[in-house]
């Protein structure tokens, strides 16, 4: 019989290529999401239960079939600058939904989470790539919740024995190379799928934030990693949790960064298309450059990004757009 993975978020644009993914390895899935910002066509597979974190008796009928073996959860506010706008929504939200699903595994007695981190924890950054030892200081109340949330994972480790891996990665892009996937975020902020909806004229303008960072190009600089090899390192951190029982904190990097206008550039040539932008000043919060290293997820996992590269990472996100989104 296989093993069910209970899955929040499964919906939304990482959690349903894990989805996937889990499925593809032979799991049983049960996918747990509100709909507010997950879809209902990017579920591929598995049991869909809609429900909502916040709602503790939707969750404990949810674990009462009690065959659970290990929870993934990727639900959570994520927009970096509306946190800032309206900190009391992510705190709220982000740190009770987790802590209501947390308090559902202890009743059901499940001892395995995978957790949707970020390294937003790290803050500005010290050392490039940044490592897992680095110090933590967000430096915005997105960042702040997800470093709560692995503390409060520790304490729960120490009371309750859960056992955790908690995965920390900057800017997932692309889509499913299958083209049954990809990114549907309203409203979009990410880079490469901003850039990819004002080509086909789903945005007015273009904005460029940034071209006074100490980087090459003065532009800012990131890590991007493809949505599959994300995915696939959550499967990864599923079967060494389930191996090991050790509660680990990874990285999730590429240790390669791309400039904004690098991507923009990667972007032409790939959709033959010229990009005009508006230059306009850095965001509150912005720093020059963010690489997270990827050493110990290699090590410890045994993951090797595939899809990575930033040509494949467009020409993914490109084809997925393209069939999903009308040219205006």
């Amino acid at each position: 019989m296989p093993m069910k993975i209970f899955v929040a978020g499964g919906a939304g644009y990482i959690g349903s290529h894990t989805v996937k993914e889990l499925i593809q390895e032979g799991f049983e899935v049960a996918i747990f999401d509100n709909l507010s910002t997950g879809k209902r066509e990017l579920i591929v597979d598995g049991e869909l239960i809609v429900g909502d974190l916040m709602d503790k008796n939707s969750l404990k009928k949810a674990f009462s079939s009690g065959d659970i073996k290990a929870v993934l959860h990727f639900a959570s506010l994520i927009q970096v600058g509306e946190s800032y706008v309206d900190p009391q929504k992510y705190y709220s939200h982000n740190l009770l939904s987790s802590l209501n699903l947390l308090e559902a595994m202890i009743e059901a007695e499940v001892k395995y989470f995978i957790f949707s981190s970020s390294a937003a924890v790290y803050g500005i950054p010290e050392k490039i790539p940044i490592p897992e030892s680095h110090p933590l200081n967000p430096i915005n109340p997105y960042g702040q919740t997800k470093l709560f949330i692995e503390k409060i994972l520790q304490d729960y480790e120490k009371a309750y024995g859960l056992k955790f891996i908690s995965l920390r990665y900057f800017n997932a892009a692309g889509a499913d190379p299958d083209g049954r996937l990809g990114e549907m975020h309203q409203p979009e902020t990410h880079l490469i799928p901003c850039l990819l909806l004002f080509l086909l004229g789903q945005k007015k303008n273009f904005d460029l934030f940034g071209t006074d960072f100490p980087t090459p190009d003065k532009t800012a600089v990131r890590d991007y990693i493809h949505v599959t090899d994300l995915a696939r390192a959550h499967v990864l951190a599923l079967h060494h949790l389930l191996a090991t029982s050790k509660s680990e904190f990874i990285n999730i990097g590429t240790n390669r960064g791309y400039s904004v206008l690098e991507i923009i550039k990667k972007t032409e040539e790939i959709t033959g298309e010229k990009i005009l932008f508006r230059k306009k000043p850095r965001r509150k919060g912005d720093v020059p450059l963010l690489l997270a290293s990827k050493d110990k997820a290699e090590r410890i996992l045994g993951w090797k990004p595939q899809y990575s590269d930033v040509e494949t990472i467009i020409k993914t996100a490109w084809e997925w757009h393209r069939k999903t989104v009308k040219r205006k």
